[in-house]
């Protein structure tokens, strides 16, 4: 009370903000996001004093590409952006280039890409950056406007980050969170990495109240040696292939409580690349005596490289299903694009268990956009795949009977105005038919034909409850599972299979 009275609500929300361990009290560490902020220095965080930068490493170019997200395909755009400030997407409208177009960084740094000694294998996936969410943690504030320092393994990520943006969170407010990696290929002396990474960016500072802008997810790979001293090239970008691939989220007020705003969109392009290998710093002659760069003419030397043998590789695809699985666990089982999973099922002749979301059920979805409310709300897809579709007895149940699919309601519309393939613009019908928002998981024949559909905020709803309060009995709770979600989920698809019954046999 002492605090509003003396700061007032958005003094104390910026205060709060700072105040990352809540007692009141700025500590010279909490304080510093504003110290850089007002002196424009910026010091050297203590992971980075440690390192000696060798001057006879090599150094690797990096370039950005960014193109901003086209404003048109945010839902809000729709109704002219009524009712939502100027001043809240200042930060999203003001971001159109990279922070930094280019930055040339030592090779060594990119030792945070290579394979601990226990996962060497092709494919074998391991951490980068380790979550530090679970179902006791919960999520992390929206309140905040600075990133953390970064520190081991998350100073190479944070520095890459930055050029796009200059505050990068390496690490997001809600799961899937981290960075997760892979070994593609492997030489004598190389390895391929292939990578996967969820960060997010904060694209306001104080006046203005916090904006997240959340990219579906960063991906990439890094040919280097086993000793991290070169890198052959490195790539990472946002990929852009689905219709929406960037989640957003604004507050309206001065507390974790304050009115939030929820948007999804497209981002076109936000991509790094190197401009060649990476090459010495310093060069040395036979004699081991530094030479110029330049050759008598003044042009830069030019190195040769050796071609790089591989020995094992596994596909591209292969390895990103494989990092997919650590992030998302609900996807041991393939979920097909909408019309590919019909055209399974009829070869195998199974139903097709379909999600029709408004937001991604990967690569953050916000299955939500309750104004009023922060996330996580009833109903989003969030929930269900860290609950339900992860449960072994469910994964089990889809793998045997079921083919699965997941699709974003823009993308069946879509498909259902396209009157080039009739049969197709059919199925998207049947599902949009049975639409409701945010989420609807809906079971149909191979024909499109829905037998069974529910709403995941009454699923949600009815879980949450006692079974003996549940006034209706068409999902009866199972007493084989403790988690009534399981139960109840598990009753759904069986009852879906039993109504299929008449139509497969016939």
């Amino acid at each position: 009370e002492l605090a509003m009275k003396s700061l007032g609500s958005e003094g104390l929300f910026l205060f709060s903000s700072l105040d990352t361990n809540n007692d009141l009290y700025l500590s010279p560490e909490e304080f510093k996001p504003i110290a850089e902020k007002l002196t424009g220095v910026a010091p050297i965080s203590e992971f980075e004093e440690e390192e000696v930068p060798d001057p006879s490493g090599e150094t690797l170019s990096v370039v950005a590409k960014f193109q901003p997200l086209v404003m048109e395909t945010m839902t809000k755009s729709k109704d002219g952006f009524l009712g939502i400030s100027h001043v809240a997407l200042s930060g999203l409208r003001n971001w159109t280039a990279p922070a930094v177009p280019m930055s040339v960084l030592l090779a060594r740094q990119f030792k945070a890409f290579l394979p601990p000694k226990n996962k060497v294998d092709l494919g074998d996936p391991w951490w980068i950056i380790p979550s530090e969410l679970n179902i006791f943690t919960g999520y992390l504030s929206n309140n905040r406007f600075y990133p953390p320092p970064p520190k081991g393994k998350e100073v190479i990520i944070h520095k890459l980050l930055s050029m796009f943006h200059p505050r990068p969170f390496v690490k997001t407010r809600f799961a899937p969170q981290g960075a997760v990696a892979c070994i593609q290929a492997i030489s004598t002396f190389y390895y391929t990495i292939a990578f996967r990474i969820h960060a997010e960016f904060q694209l306001n500072e104080p006046p203005d109240f916090p904006f997240w802008f959340s990219p579906g997810q960063f991906t990439g790979h890094i040919v280097l040696s086993k000793d991290s001293s070169h890198v052959r090239e490195f790539r990472l970008f946002v990929p852009n292939s689905r219709s929406l691939n960037v989640d957003m989220e604004w507050l309206y007020g001065a507390s974790e409580s304050s009115n939030m705003e929820v948007d999804i969109g497209y981002l076109p392009q936000m991509e790094l690349e190197s401009t060649g290998p990476s090459i010495p710093s310093v060069i040395h002659d036979e004699n081991g005596n530094v030479i110029d760069s330049r050759d008598p003419s003044g042009e830069p030397i030019q190195f040769v490289f050796e071609e790089i043998t591989w020995q094992q590789q596994i596909p591209w695809e292969e390895a990103a299903q494989k990092l997919e699985v650590v992030m998302y666990p609900f996807k041991k089982i393939s979920y097909l694009p909408f019309t590919q999973a019909f055209e399974r099922a009829k070869a195998e002749k199974k139903l097709v268990h379909s999600i029709l979301l408004w937001g991604a059920l990967d690569d953050h979805d916000r299955g939500n956009t309750s104004k009023g409310l922060p996330p996580p709300l009833p109903g989003s897809g969030r929930t269900l795949r860290e609950t339900v579709l992860e449960s072994s007895p469910i994964l089990a149940l889809l793998n045997q009977s079921f083919i699965s699919s997941w699709s974003l309601v823009k993308e069946l519309e879509e498909l259902q105005s396209n009157r080039e393939n009739e049969f197709h613009s059919k199925l998207a019908d049947l599902h949009l038919e049975k639409y409701n928002f945010p989420v609807e998981m809906i079971i149909c024949l191979p024909n499109g034909t829905v037998v069974h559909h529910i709403n995941a905020n009454y699923f949600l709803d009815i879980t949450s409850m006692k079974p003996e309060d549940v006034e209706s009995n068409i999902f009866s709770f199972s007493t084989n599972f403790e988690d009534p979600s399981t139960a109840t989920y598990l009753q759904f698809l069986k009852e879906g299979l039993q109504r299929a019954k008449p139509y497969l046999q016939s």
